[in-house]
């Protein structure tokens, strides 16, 4: 197992590492693996999630049809229908 020393911390962080790991009931080496492993976990996961963007691109392109964009046009156009009360305008 390899081993690591950390030099030049700053004492506040230092302080605060010791209080999560008394809190959590771990050494201060325990809790520098522990706050790294959760770190590097968190990190991996938001890397692998998708995001919105990535997401519309995927969607994009999508789906196939034979049609060209004039056939779709005029089969939306000729789907519609007038309401009665709006023949005459506004």
């Amino acid at each position: 197992m390899a081993n690591l020393q950390i030099k030049g911390m700053d004492d506040d962080l230092y302080a605060q590492i010791k209080r999560l790991a008394t809190a959590e009931n771990r050494s201060i080496s325990q809790q520098i693996v522990y706050l790294t492993k959760e770190y590097l976990s968190k990190k991996r996961n938001i890397q692998s999630a998708k995001t919105p963007a990535r997401t519309l691109l995927d969607l994009s392109g999508s789906w196939d049809d034979d049609r060209t964009s004039e056939d779709i046009i005029n089969e939306i156009k000729s789907a519609r229908h007038r309401k009665e009360r709006l023949k005459e305008g506004f």
